[in-house]
């Protein structure tokens, strides 16, 4: 079930950074909240595991977990069921994510386990070709992520445009319900707007924002962007 699928989103992965752990999570997930409330972007969260619930009662925008595992809740050590994210008031998880691969399959039942609880799955995808396959999936958000764009500063949406243009025609000809965000390199307000204009519907960023010395004045920066844009 997505979240707004109908208005940019911006998703904001904190990571492991040390400028997330602790206090500085909710710092961050605050700070995002804010600049949401007063410009109408819609704008999620996704802190370290370990703050997830204290994230999510802190703050009143979707907060994801950054990972879940096809586990049961049962003596499965150290790993993410979905049950658990459900039971944490997170709205959903990353699945996927270029630092945390899973099989395909795997996405897929994950995907449906989620759907059944309720959550909303956010699955993250190297190249167009991979987000057309897991498109079959049917889950709320596709983001676009070339795994050699993270964290350079260098955003897909400049460097390598035809890349989300085509993630979201070949997405939706696969599922057209399918939201697509566009990742990878996204740094400035002028990268979220022109990834709009290619025709995502919002963003997937990190250092950019968590490492920011002013976190919020960098995600009103890209709200700023992001509103009123009109995509594909």
């Amino acid at each position: 079930m997505g979240i707004g699928a109908d208005r940019p989103l911006i998703v904001i992965n904190f990571k492991n950074y040390r400028e997330a752990q602790g206090d500085g999570a909710l710092r961050i997930a605050k700070a995002a909240e804010d600049v949401s409330r007063r410009t109408g972007v819609l704008v999620a969260v996704a802190p370290p595991q370990v703050t997830l619930m204290q994230v999510v009662r802190s703050v009143s925008i979707p907060v994801f977990a950054q990972h879940v595992d096809d586990v049961e809740p049962s003596s499965t050590t150290g790993f993410v069921p979905p049950e658990s994210v459900s039971a944490s008031g997170a709205s959903g998880s990353i699945i996927n994510h270029s630092e945390h691969r899973l099989p395909e399959d795997t996405v897929g039942r994950l995907v449906r386990r989620m759907r059944d609880l309720g959550l909303t799955s956010l699955v993250c995808a190297s190249t167009p070709d991979e987000a057309a396959r897991l498109a079959r999936f049917s889950p709320d958000y596709i983001a676009i992520e070339p795994p050699e764009l993270i964290g350079t500063g260098r955003a897909v949406s400049r460097v390598a445009p035809e890349v989300i243009s085509r993630g979201v025609e070949a997405v939706h000809a696969v599922s057209p319900d399918v939201t697509v965000l566009c990742g990878a390199g996204i740094a400035s307000g002028d990268d979220v707007r022109a990834s709009i204009e290619l025709g995502a519907m919002g963003v997937l960023v990190s250092s950019a924002i968590v490492r920011a010395p002013d976190p919020g004045a960098k995600v009103e920066e890209f709200a700023r962007h992001a509103s009123g844009v009109r995509g594909r």
